[in-house]
Protein backbone atom coordinates (compact mmCIF):
# COMPACT_ATOMS: atom_id res chain seq x y z
CA UNK A 1 0.00 0.00 0.00
CA UNK A 2 2.67 2.51 1.05
CA UNK A 3 4.98 1.79 -1.89
CA UNK A 4 2.05 2.09 -4.28
CA UNK A 5 0.95 5.37 -2.77
CA UNK A 6 4.49 6.74 -2.68
CA UNK A 7 5.00 5.88 -6.33
CA UNK A 8 2.05 7.96 -7.49
CA UNK A 9 2.71 11.43 -8.92
CA UNK A 10 1.79 14.24 -6.49
CA UNK A 11 -1.02 15.50 -8.72
CA UNK A 12 -2.65 12.04 -8.71
CA UNK A 13 -2.42 11.88 -4.92
CA UNK A 14 -4.18 15.26 -4.70
CA UNK A 15 -6.96 14.08 -7.02
CA UNK A 16 -7.51 10.95 -4.92
CA UNK A 17 -7.68 12.94 -1.71
CA UNK A 18 -10.11 15.42 -3.24
CA UNK A 19 -12.38 12.56 -4.30
CA UNK A 20 -12.29 11.17 -0.76
CA UNK A 21 -13.12 14.57 0.70
CA UNK A 22 -15.98 15.20 -1.74
CA UNK A 23 -17.31 11.71 -1.09
CA UNK A 24 -17.88 12.64 2.55
CA UNK A 25 -15.33 10.20 3.94
CA UNK A 26 -14.14 10.77 7.48
CA UNK A 27 -10.52 11.62 6.91
CA UNK A 28 -9.47 10.89 10.49
CA UNK A 29 -10.23 7.20 9.87
CA UNK A 30 -8.45 7.14 6.54
CA UNK A 31 -5.37 8.59 8.22
CA UNK A 32 -4.90 5.27 10.04
CA UNK A 33 -4.34 3.36 6.79
CA UNK A 34 -0.62 4.11 6.70
CA UNK A 35 2.01 6.61 7.78
CA UNK A 36 2.02 8.06 4.27
CA UNK A 37 -1.74 8.51 4.28
CA UNK A 38 -1.59 10.07 7.73
CA UNK A 39 1.00 12.59 6.60
CA UNK A 40 -0.97 13.59 3.50
CA UNK A 41 -4.41 13.65 5.13
CA UNK A 42 -3.26 15.67 8.14
CA UNK A 43 -2.50 18.49 5.74
CA UNK A 44 -6.22 18.60 4.97
CA UNK A 45 -7.46 17.78 8.46
CA UNK A 46 -5.56 20.63 10.05
CA UNK A 47 -5.40 23.19 7.24
CA UNK A 48 -8.87 24.48 8.09
CA UNK A 49 -10.01 24.37 11.71
CA UNK A 50 -13.40 25.21 13.22
CA UNK A 51 -13.12 26.69 16.69
CA UNK A 52 -15.91 27.22 19.22
CA UNK A 53 -15.83 28.59 22.78
CA UNK A 54 -16.17 25.07 24.21
CA UNK A 55 -13.31 23.72 22.07
CA UNK A 56 -10.93 26.50 23.06
CA UNK A 57 -10.23 24.75 26.35
CA UNK A 58 -8.31 21.98 24.59
CA UNK A 59 -7.55 23.85 21.38
CA UNK A 60 -3.83 24.22 22.01
CA UNK A 61 -3.23 20.59 22.89
CA UNK A 62 -5.43 19.33 20.03
CA UNK A 63 -3.33 20.88 17.29
CA UNK A 64 0.05 21.37 19.03
CA UNK A 65 1.86 18.82 16.86
CA UNK A 66 0.27 20.10 13.63
CA UNK A 67 0.23 23.84 14.32
CA UNK A 68 2.35 24.50 11.20
CA UNK A 69 -0.38 22.94 9.04
CA UNK A 70 -3.13 25.32 10.19
CA UNK A 71 -3.75 28.24 7.83
CA UNK A 72 -7.46 28.98 8.48
CA UNK A 73 -9.52 29.18 11.68
CA UNK A 74 -13.28 29.64 11.57
CA UNK A 75 -14.22 30.90 15.01
CA UNK A 76 -17.93 30.27 15.51
CA UNK A 77 -19.57 32.08 18.39
CA UNK A 78 -23.09 30.70 18.55
CA UNK A 79 -25.44 32.81 20.65
CA UNK A 80 -28.52 31.44 22.37
CA UNK A 81 -31.45 30.17 20.36
CA UNK A 82 -34.93 31.60 20.73
CA UNK A 83 -38.49 30.46 20.14
CA UNK A 84 -41.54 32.02 18.51
CA UNK A 85 -42.36 34.06 21.59
CA UNK A 86 -39.31 36.27 20.95
CA UNK A 87 -38.53 35.82 17.25
CA UNK A 88 -40.39 39.09 16.56
CA UNK A 89 -40.82 40.96 19.86
CA UNK A 90 -44.02 42.98 20.05
CA UNK A 91 -45.66 41.28 17.08
CA UNK A 92 -48.94 40.79 18.95
CA UNK A 93 -48.84 44.02 20.87
CA UNK A 94 -46.29 46.49 22.13
CA UNK A 95 -44.07 45.16 24.92
CA UNK A 96 -42.88 47.25 27.85
CA UNK A 97 -39.44 48.67 27.08
CA UNK A 98 -37.61 46.36 29.48
CA UNK A 99 -39.31 43.25 28.07
CA UNK A 100 -38.65 44.39 24.49
CA UNK A 101 -34.94 44.92 25.19
CA UNK A 102 -34.68 41.54 26.90
CA UNK A 103 -36.24 39.86 23.85
CA UNK A 104 -34.06 41.63 21.30
CA UNK A 105 -30.58 41.42 22.86
CA UNK A 106 -27.95 38.77 22.25
CA UNK A 107 -27.72 36.33 25.12
CA UNK A 108 -24.65 34.38 26.17
CA UNK A 109 -24.00 31.10 24.39
CA UNK A 110 -23.33 27.82 26.21
CA UNK A 111 -22.85 29.76 29.43
CA UNK A 112 -19.83 31.52 27.93
CA UNK A 113 -20.17 35.31 27.68
CA UNK A 114 -18.96 36.87 24.44
CA UNK A 115 -16.05 38.74 26.10
CA UNK A 116 -14.91 35.53 27.80
CA UNK A 117 -14.96 33.68 24.48
CA UNK A 118 -12.75 36.32 22.87
CA UNK A 119 -10.49 36.48 25.92
CA UNK A 120 -9.91 32.72 25.60
CA UNK A 121 -9.43 32.89 21.83
CA UNK A 122 -6.84 35.64 22.06
CA UNK A 123 -5.04 33.91 24.92
CA UNK A 124 -4.71 30.70 22.90
CA UNK A 125 -3.66 32.29 19.61
CA UNK A 126 -1.23 34.72 21.24
CA UNK A 127 1.08 31.77 21.97
CA UNK A 128 1.27 30.65 18.35
CA UNK A 129 4.54 31.10 16.54
CA UNK A 130 4.94 32.71 13.13
CA UNK A 131 4.35 29.87 10.67
CA UNK A 132 3.39 31.46 7.38
CA UNK A 133 -0.05 33.04 6.92
CA UNK A 134 -3.03 32.49 9.21
CA UNK A 135 -6.62 33.50 8.39
CA UNK A 136 -9.02 34.18 11.25
CA UNK A 137 -12.68 34.09 10.19
CA UNK A 138 -15.13 35.24 12.90
CA UNK A 139 -18.85 34.39 12.85
CA UNK A 140 -21.44 35.37 15.46
CA UNK A 141 -24.94 34.02 14.92
CA UNK A 142 -27.86 32.18 16.43
CA UNK A 143 -29.04 28.84 14.99
CA UNK A 144 -32.59 30.17 15.46
CA UNK A 145 -32.07 32.92 12.87
CA UNK A 146 -32.88 30.50 10.06
CA UNK A 147 -35.76 28.77 11.88
CA UNK A 148 -38.29 31.59 11.92
CA UNK A 149 -38.59 34.47 9.44
CA UNK A 150 -35.33 33.90 7.53
CA UNK A 151 -35.04 30.21 6.50
CA UNK A 152 -32.68 31.07 3.63
CA UNK A 153 -29.86 32.08 5.97
CA UNK A 154 -26.78 29.87 6.02
CA UNK A 155 -23.74 29.98 8.27
CA UNK A 156 -20.77 28.46 6.53
CA UNK A 157 -16.98 28.61 6.59
CA UNK A 158 -15.23 30.69 3.96
CA UNK A 159 -14.95 28.73 0.73
CA UNK A 160 -12.83 29.59 -2.29
CA UNK A 161 -14.62 30.19 -5.58
CA UNK A 162 -13.14 27.07 -7.18
CA UNK A 163 -14.54 24.93 -4.33
CA UNK A 164 -18.07 26.33 -4.25
CA UNK A 165 -19.77 24.45 -7.03
CA UNK A 166 -23.44 24.05 -6.18
CA UNK A 167 -22.91 23.00 -2.59
CA UNK A 168 -24.73 25.87 -0.92
CA UNK A 169 -27.76 25.41 -3.18
CA UNK A 170 -27.85 21.70 -2.50
CA UNK A 171 -28.20 22.34 1.22
CA UNK A 172 -31.66 23.86 0.80
CA UNK A 173 -32.89 23.54 -2.80
CA UNK A 174 -34.91 20.40 -2.07
CA UNK A 175 -36.67 21.81 0.97
CA UNK A 176 -40.22 23.00 0.63
CA UNK A 177 -40.76 25.53 3.38
CA UNK A 178 -44.27 25.80 4.66
CA UNK A 179 -44.47 27.98 7.73
CA UNK A 180 -47.48 30.34 7.45
CA UNK A 181 -46.86 31.63 10.96
CA UNK A 182 -43.64 33.19 9.65
CA UNK A 183 -44.97 34.21 6.24
CA UNK A 184 -43.88 31.16 4.20
CA UNK A 185 -46.36 29.07 2.21
CA UNK A 186 -45.28 26.19 -0.03
CA UNK A 187 -41.74 27.47 -0.39
CA UNK A 188 -42.65 31.12 -1.06
CA UNK A 189 -42.76 34.06 1.28
CA UNK A 190 -46.23 35.57 1.21
CA UNK A 191 -45.69 38.31 3.79
CA UNK A 192 -42.70 40.37 4.81
CA UNK A 193 -41.20 39.89 8.28
CA UNK A 194 -42.00 42.39 11.03
CA UNK A 195 -39.51 45.17 11.64
CA UNK A 196 -38.61 43.75 15.02
CA UNK A 197 -37.74 40.37 13.50
CA UNK A 198 -35.24 42.15 11.22
CA UNK A 199 -33.90 44.25 14.05
CA UNK A 200 -33.37 41.14 16.19
CA UNK A 201 -31.01 39.43 13.73
CA UNK A 202 -29.19 42.73 13.15
CA UNK A 203 -28.74 43.56 16.81
CA UNK A 204 -25.37 44.89 17.97
CA UNK A 205 -22.60 42.71 19.37
CA UNK A 206 -22.13 43.53 23.09
CA UNK A 207 -24.57 46.43 22.70
CA UNK A 208 -26.05 45.97 26.17
CA UNK A 209 -22.90 44.95 27.96
CA UNK A 210 -21.20 43.68 29.93
CA UNK A 211 -19.39 47.04 29.77
CA UNK A 212 -21.02 50.07 31.35
CA UNK A 213 -19.57 52.42 28.73
CA UNK A 214 -18.04 52.16 25.26
CA UNK A 215 -14.78 53.48 26.70
CA UNK A 216 -14.57 50.53 29.09
CA UNK A 217 -15.12 48.13 26.21
CA UNK A 218 -12.31 49.72 24.21
CA UNK A 219 -10.02 49.49 27.22
CA UNK A 220 -10.91 45.82 27.47
CA UNK A 221 -9.95 45.21 23.83
CA UNK A 222 -6.67 47.05 24.41
CA UNK A 223 -5.68 44.73 27.25
CA UNK A 224 -6.13 41.55 25.22
CA UNK A 225 -2.87 39.85 24.22
CA UNK A 226 -1.67 40.56 20.69
CA UNK A 227 -1.71 37.80 18.06
CA UNK A 228 1.21 38.10 15.63
CA UNK A 229 0.27 34.81 13.93
CA UNK A 230 -2.88 36.21 12.28
CA UNK A 231 -2.25 37.81 8.88
CA UNK A 232 -5.81 37.89 7.46
CA UNK A 233 -9.14 38.67 9.11
CA UNK A 234 -12.62 37.90 7.75
CA UNK A 235 -15.87 39.43 9.04
CA UNK A 236 -18.34 38.22 6.43
CA UNK A 237 -21.88 39.36 5.60
CA UNK A 238 -23.42 36.28 7.20
CA UNK A 239 -22.64 38.10 10.47
CA UNK A 240 -25.79 40.20 10.49
CA UNK A 241 -25.25 41.06 14.12
CA UNK A 242 -23.43 44.34 14.07
CA UNK A 243 -19.92 45.06 15.26
CA UNK A 244 -19.24 48.53 16.59
CA UNK A 245 -16.64 50.05 14.23
CA UNK A 246 -14.87 51.59 17.25
CA UNK A 247 -14.50 48.10 18.72
CA UNK A 248 -13.17 46.72 15.45
CA UNK A 249 -10.46 49.40 15.31
CA UNK A 250 -9.18 48.23 18.69
CA UNK A 251 -9.60 44.56 17.81
CA UNK A 252 -7.58 45.02 14.61
CA UNK A 253 -4.80 46.61 16.66
CA UNK A 254 -4.28 43.28 18.43
CA UNK A 255 -3.05 41.77 15.12
CA UNK A 256 0.34 43.44 14.52
CA UNK A 257 1.08 41.40 11.36
CA UNK A 258 -2.34 41.88 9.79
CA UNK A 259 -1.94 42.15 6.01
CA UNK A 260 -5.48 41.60 4.70
CA UNK A 261 -8.97 42.50 5.96
CA UNK A 262 -12.32 41.48 4.45
CA UNK A 263 -15.09 43.36 6.24
CA UNK A 264 -18.70 42.97 5.07
CA UNK A 265 -21.03 44.98 7.34
CA UNK A 266 -24.72 45.59 6.65
CA UNK A 267 -26.21 49.03 6.12
CA UNK A 268 -28.01 50.67 9.00
CA UNK A 269 -31.56 51.99 9.25
CA UNK A 270 -32.33 55.70 9.00
CA UNK A 271 -30.90 57.92 11.74
CA UNK A 272 -28.77 55.09 13.08
CA UNK A 273 -26.65 55.30 9.91
CA UNK A 274 -25.33 58.72 10.91
CA UNK A 275 -23.86 57.42 14.14
CA UNK A 276 -22.41 54.40 12.37
CA UNK A 277 -20.77 56.64 9.75
CA UNK A 278 -19.09 58.59 12.54
CA UNK A 279 -17.76 55.29 13.87
CA UNK A 280 -16.64 54.26 10.37
CA UNK A 281 -14.68 57.49 10.17
CA UNK A 282 -12.91 56.49 13.40
CA UNK A 283 -12.24 52.94 12.16
CA UNK A 284 -10.64 53.95 8.88
CA UNK A 285 -8.71 56.76 10.52
CA UNK A 286 -6.99 54.37 12.89
CA UNK A 287 -6.45 51.37 10.61
CA UNK A 288 -3.27 52.89 9.08
CA UNK A 289 -1.97 53.73 12.55
CA UNK A 290 -2.66 50.38 14.19
CA UNK A 291 -1.98 48.11 11.18
CA UNK A 292 1.10 49.32 9.37
CA UNK A 293 1.53 45.99 7.55
CA UNK A 294 -1.91 46.08 5.94
CA UNK A 295 -1.75 45.54 2.17
CA UNK A 296 -5.27 44.58 1.14
CA UNK A 297 -8.53 46.07 2.40
CA UNK A 298 -11.89 44.84 1.10
CA UNK A 299 -15.00 46.49 2.56
CA UNK A 300 -18.46 45.57 1.27
CA UNK A 301 -21.49 47.16 2.89
CA UNK A 302 -24.26 44.71 2.13
CA UNK A 303 -27.97 45.47 1.85
CA UNK A 304 -31.28 44.01 0.78
CA UNK A 305 -33.56 46.31 -1.20
CA UNK A 306 -36.63 44.73 0.39
CA UNK A 307 -35.69 45.79 3.91
CA UNK A 308 -35.99 49.63 3.66
CA UNK A 309 -39.76 49.63 2.94
CA UNK A 310 -40.27 47.42 5.98
CA UNK A 311 -38.05 49.63 8.14
CA UNK A 312 -39.71 52.90 7.10
CA UNK A 313 -40.42 55.12 10.10
CA UNK A 314 -38.80 52.59 12.40
CA UNK A 315 -39.20 53.64 16.04
CA UNK A 316 -35.80 53.91 17.74
CA UNK A 317 -36.15 55.26 21.25
CA UNK A 318 -37.96 58.57 20.92
CA UNK A 319 -36.74 59.13 17.37
CA UNK A 320 -38.40 58.20 14.10
CA UNK A 321 -35.79 56.83 11.69
CA UNK A 322 -36.71 57.31 8.05
CA UNK A 323 -35.03 54.59 6.01
CA UNK A 324 -34.10 55.68 2.49
CA UNK A 325 -34.37 53.09 -0.25
CA UNK A 326 -30.83 53.86 -1.40
CA UNK A 327 -27.86 54.43 0.86
CA UNK A 328 -26.07 57.77 0.47
CA UNK A 329 -22.47 57.24 1.61
CA UNK A 330 -21.02 59.88 3.91
CA UNK A 331 -18.40 62.00 2.08
CA UNK A 332 -16.25 62.07 5.24
CA UNK A 333 -16.07 58.25 5.26
CA UNK A 334 -15.12 58.17 1.57
CA UNK A 335 -12.39 60.73 2.26
CA UNK A 336 -11.04 58.76 5.23
CA UNK A 337 -10.96 55.47 3.28
CA UNK A 338 -9.09 57.28 0.51
CA UNK A 339 -6.54 58.45 3.06
CA UNK A 340 -6.29 54.95 4.56
CA UNK A 341 -5.60 53.48 1.10
CA UNK A 342 -2.40 55.45 0.44
CA UNK A 343 -0.15 52.60 1.61
CA UNK A 344 -2.26 49.70 0.30
CA UNK A 345 -1.67 47.38 -2.64
CA UNK A 346 -5.37 46.63 -3.16
CA UNK A 347 -8.52 48.45 -2.10
CA UNK A 348 -12.13 47.49 -2.71
CA UNK A 349 -14.79 49.63 -1.03
CA UNK A 350 -18.36 48.96 -2.12
CA UNK A 351 -21.45 50.99 -1.11
CA UNK A 352 -19.74 52.37 1.99
CA UNK A 353 -18.09 55.00 -0.24
CA UNK A 354 -18.99 56.95 -3.34
CA UNK A 355 -16.20 57.21 -5.88
CA UNK A 356 -17.14 60.83 -6.62
CA UNK A 357 -16.20 61.72 -3.02
CA UNK A 358 -13.20 59.37 -2.90
CA UNK A 359 -11.54 61.14 -5.84
CA UNK A 360 -11.66 64.56 -4.21
CA UNK A 361 -8.05 64.03 -3.23
CA UNK A 362 -5.43 66.22 -1.63
CA UNK A 363 -2.67 67.50 -3.97
CA UNK A 364 0.03 65.83 -1.87
CA UNK A 365 -1.49 62.35 -1.98
CA UNK A 366 0.44 59.57 -3.73
CA UNK A 367 -0.40 55.86 -3.93
CA UNK A 368 3.04 54.33 -4.35
CA UNK A 369 1.95 50.67 -3.92
CA UNK A 370 -1.63 50.51 -5.18
CA UNK A 371 -2.06 48.16 -8.14
CA UNK A 372 -5.84 47.65 -8.07
CA UNK A 373 -8.77 49.65 -6.76
CA UNK A 374 -12.52 49.00 -6.90
CA UNK A 375 -15.14 51.55 -5.82
CA UNK A 376 -18.88 52.04 -6.20
CA UNK A 377 -20.82 55.18 -7.09
CA UNK A 378 -24.52 56.00 -7.06
CA UNK A 379 -23.80 58.32 -10.00
CA UNK A 380 -23.47 55.32 -12.30
CA UNK A 381 -27.09 55.49 -13.37
CA UNK A 382 -28.65 56.62 -16.68
CA UNK A 383 -29.96 59.88 -15.21
CA UNK A 384 -26.49 61.23 -14.31
CA UNK A 385 -24.51 61.53 -17.59
CA UNK A 386 -22.92 64.91 -16.72
CA UNK A 387 -21.94 63.83 -13.19
CA UNK A 388 -20.51 60.57 -14.54
CA UNK A 389 -18.24 62.51 -16.87
CA UNK A 390 -17.00 64.72 -14.04
CA UNK A 391 -16.31 61.68 -11.85
CA UNK A 392 -14.41 59.77 -14.55
CA UNK A 393 -12.20 62.77 -15.23
CA UNK A 394 -11.52 63.06 -11.49
CA UNK A 395 -10.73 59.32 -11.42
CA UNK A 396 -8.20 59.82 -14.20
CA UNK A 397 -6.57 62.65 -12.26
CA UNK A 398 -6.28 60.38 -9.23
CA UNK A 399 -4.88 57.57 -11.38
CA UNK A 400 -1.93 59.77 -12.31
CA UNK A 401 -1.01 59.59 -8.61
CA UNK A 402 -0.97 55.77 -8.69
CA UNK A 403 2.34 54.82 -10.26
CA UNK A 404 1.76 51.04 -10.06
CA UNK A 405 -1.90 51.02 -11.03
CA UNK A 406 -2.97 48.08 -13.19
CA UNK A 407 -6.74 48.06 -12.72
CA UNK A 408 -9.31 50.62 -11.63
CA UNK A 409 -12.98 49.66 -11.52
CA UNK A 410 -15.95 51.84 -10.64
CA UNK A 411 -19.29 50.08 -10.53
CA UNK A 412 -22.86 50.18 -9.31
CA UNK A 413 -25.53 47.54 -8.95
CA UNK A 414 -29.04 47.01 -7.67
CA UNK A 415 -32.25 45.52 -9.02
CA UNK A 416 -32.57 46.44 -12.69
CA UNK A 417 -29.27 48.32 -12.84
CA UNK A 418 -25.66 47.34 -13.34
CA UNK A 419 -22.76 49.45 -14.56
CA UNK A 420 -18.99 49.16 -14.68
CA UNK A 421 -16.23 51.48 -15.81
CA UNK A 422 -12.92 49.62 -15.93
CA UNK A 423 -9.45 50.89 -16.75
CA UNK A 424 -6.88 48.14 -17.23
CA UNK A 425 -3.21 48.28 -18.18
CA UNK A 426 -1.51 45.54 -20.20
CA UNK A 427 2.20 46.20 -19.73
CA UNK A 428 3.34 43.35 -21.97
CA UNK A 429 1.42 44.87 -24.91
CA UNK A 430 2.10 48.50 -23.93
CA UNK A 431 -1.57 49.30 -24.14
CA UNK A 432 -4.56 49.98 -21.91
CA UNK A 433 -8.29 49.43 -22.24
CA UNK A 434 -11.32 51.31 -21.01
CA UNK A 435 -14.35 49.05 -20.73
CA UNK A 436 -17.94 50.14 -20.16
CA UNK A 437 -20.27 47.27 -19.27
CA UNK A 438 -23.79 48.04 -18.16
CA UNK A 439 -27.54 47.91 -18.61
CA UNK A 440 -27.37 51.09 -20.69
CA UNK A 441 -24.93 52.68 -23.12
CA UNK A 442 -22.62 55.44 -21.89
CA UNK A 443 -21.26 57.98 -24.35
CA UNK A 444 -17.54 58.44 -23.72
CA UNK A 445 -16.99 62.13 -24.24
CA UNK A 446 -13.68 63.18 -25.84
CA UNK A 447 -12.66 64.93 -22.62
CA UNK A 448 -12.99 61.63 -20.70
CA UNK A 449 -10.79 59.77 -23.16
CA UNK A 450 -8.25 62.61 -23.17
CA UNK A 451 -8.05 62.48 -19.38
CA UNK A 452 -7.29 58.75 -19.48
CA UNK A 453 -4.81 59.12 -22.33
CA UNK A 454 -2.78 61.26 -19.95
CA UNK A 455 -2.76 58.30 -17.55
CA UNK A 456 -1.53 55.77 -20.11
CA UNK A 457 1.36 58.00 -21.13
CA UNK A 458 2.49 57.97 -17.52
CA UNK A 459 2.35 54.16 -17.57
CA UNK A 460 4.42 53.96 -20.78
CA UNK A 461 1.46 52.77 -22.85
CA UNK A 462 1.09 53.92 -26.42
CA UNK A 463 -2.53 52.99 -27.13
CA UNK A 464 -5.89 53.29 -25.36
CA UNK A 465 -8.74 51.10 -26.56
CA UNK A 466 -12.40 51.58 -25.64
CA UNK A 467 -14.95 48.75 -25.36
CA UNK A 468 -18.73 48.91 -24.79
CA UNK A 469 -20.78 45.89 -23.66
CA UNK A 470 -24.55 45.84 -23.02
CA UNK A 471 -26.19 43.81 -20.25
CA UNK A 472 -29.77 42.58 -20.12
CA UNK A 473 -31.72 44.51 -17.47
CA UNK A 474 -33.96 41.50 -16.78
CA UNK A 475 -31.13 39.37 -15.36
CA UNK A 476 -30.12 41.96 -12.74
CA UNK A 477 -32.39 41.19 -9.79
CA UNK A 478 -30.00 42.30 -7.06
CA UNK A 479 -26.56 43.76 -6.49
CA UNK A 480 -25.34 40.17 -6.27
CA UNK A 481 -26.47 39.55 -9.86
CA UNK A 482 -24.78 42.81 -10.87
CA UNK A 483 -21.44 41.63 -9.46
CA UNK A 484 -21.79 38.32 -11.29
CA UNK A 485 -22.63 39.81 -14.69
CA UNK A 486 -20.24 42.76 -14.50
CA UNK A 487 -17.35 40.28 -14.20
CA UNK A 488 -15.24 42.47 -11.96
CA UNK A 489 -11.52 41.78 -12.24
CA UNK A 490 -10.77 42.34 -8.56
CA UNK A 491 -12.59 40.74 -5.61
CA UNK A 492 -15.13 42.97 -3.86
CA UNK A 493 -16.71 40.29 -1.64
CA UNK A 494 -15.92 36.74 -0.56
CA UNK A 495 -17.23 34.17 -3.10
CA UNK A 496 -19.33 32.38 -0.48
CA UNK A 497 -20.86 35.72 0.55
CA UNK A 498 -21.82 36.50 -3.04
CA UNK A 499 -23.51 33.12 -3.38
CA UNK A 500 -25.40 33.70 -0.13
CA UNK A 501 -26.64 37.06 -1.44
CA UNK A 502 -27.84 35.48 -4.67
CA UNK A 503 -29.49 32.67 -2.74
CA UNK A 504 -31.35 35.15 -0.53
CA UNK A 505 -32.58 37.06 -3.55
CA UNK A 506 -33.74 33.86 -5.22
CA UNK A 507 -35.77 32.93 -2.16
CA UNK A 508 -37.34 36.36 -1.89
CA UNK A 509 -38.50 36.78 -5.49
CA UNK A 510 -42.13 37.79 -5.53
CA UNK A 511 -42.19 39.06 -1.94
CA UNK A 512 -44.32 42.16 -1.34
CA UNK A 513 -42.30 45.38 -1.53
CA UNK A 514 -44.37 47.05 1.19
CA UNK A 515 -44.79 45.81 4.75
CA UNK A 516 -47.94 43.94 5.53
CA UNK A 517 -50.44 45.05 8.16
CA UNK A 518 -48.97 42.52 10.54
CA UNK A 519 -45.41 43.81 10.11
CA UNK A 520 -46.57 47.39 10.59
CA UNK A 521 -48.00 46.39 13.95
CA UNK A 522 -44.80 44.77 15.13
CA UNK A 523 -42.57 47.32 16.85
Amino acid sequence: MSSGWASLPPEIRILILRVLIQDGCKLSRLATVSREWQTELEKYNFARIKGTPSRLVDFGSMIHRNRALVNYIWFCLEVDGYDCTTCAPGLHGRLPDEEYEAAIIIQDADGCPIPTAFQNLFSVLSTWGLNGDLVLDISIYSPSDSKHWFPYLTFMPDIASDMLGGGIEQTISNKDYNDPQHGWVAGFRHSAPPRTAIYKVFHGVMEEGPFATDELELQWWDQLPSIPAVTSLLLRQQNRRRWKPHSLAHMFARFPRLQEVHYEPWREWGLMQRGTDISFHYLFKYIPRFNRNLKRLVVFENFNQQYPPIMQRFQFGEDIAECDSLRSPAPAVSHMIALASLKLEHLAASFIVDASDFFKIEPSWEWSNLSSIVLTSNLLAPEHPIEIGDMLRAAAAAATKMSRLETMEIWNGRQGLAALFKYQVFHDRHEATITWRGTWQLTMEPSILQAWEAVIHQHDCCRLDSVQEQLDVAVIKSHGDAIHHLMLSSPVIRPISLQQIQREQKFLEGVPTLPSRRSLAGG
